[in-house]
């Protein structure tokens, strides 16, 4: 949408998210990302974290519980959304301000870490990785997970015949 604020921020959980349900039926996951940044200091020859930024975020709908399946405090994670500015009434009285991310994309970052990922049937993908970080076991359609698991090659063209949809199974991806 035009005008909104779109970032995107690298960093660790600093909790697992908490999967809750609205009053309408809708899934919403919160969690913090801490981002600190790093300089190196040529005279110390050493590295020094700079002030440590939390940022709130929430995913909602499939991603919320994708986010709650797959991801775990600590973790580094790539997330990016746009700002939301909210305001509301503390329980002493005082109005408060907070500016949260509405999270559209998230996934483990790579550069420490390896991670697989699965498929699911909504159309969305959820992440993993074999230490228990991301669960799931790559990438694939059930057929090719049993081909993989015999030593045939991940990334070979899938066989079958194509679904209506030009792919090989699953529903199409929702076009916006």
């Amino acid at each position: 949408m035009a005008g909104e604020t779109v970032i995107t921020i690298i960093g660790n959980l600093t909790a697992d998210p908490e999967l809750r349900t609205t009053r309408n039926g809708g899934a919403v996951a919160n969690f913090s990302i801490a981002a600190t940044p790093r300089t190196f200091d040529k005279q110390s020859n050493q590295w020094i974290d700079g002030d440590a930024l939390f940022l709130r975020c929430s995913a909602w709908r499939d991603l919320a519980t994708h986010c709650a399946q797959s991801l775990a405090k600590g973790m580094r994670v790539i997330a990016q959304g746009r700002l939301q500015q909210r305001s509301y009434q503390a329980q002493d009285g005082s109005n408060r301000t907070v500016i949260e991310l509405q999270v559209d994309e998230i996934g483990p970052s790579l550069k420490y870490a390896t991670a697989q990922v699965q498929k699911v049937q909504s159309g969305g993908y959820q992440g993993g990785n074999a230490n228990g970080g991301f669960g799931g076991n790559g990438y694939q359609q059930p057929q090719q997970a049993q081909q993989q698991s015999q030593g045939a090659d991940p990334w070979a063209a899938p066989t079958g015949t194509p679904d209506s949809f030009g792919g090989f199974g699953g529903t199409p991806e929702p076009e916006f």
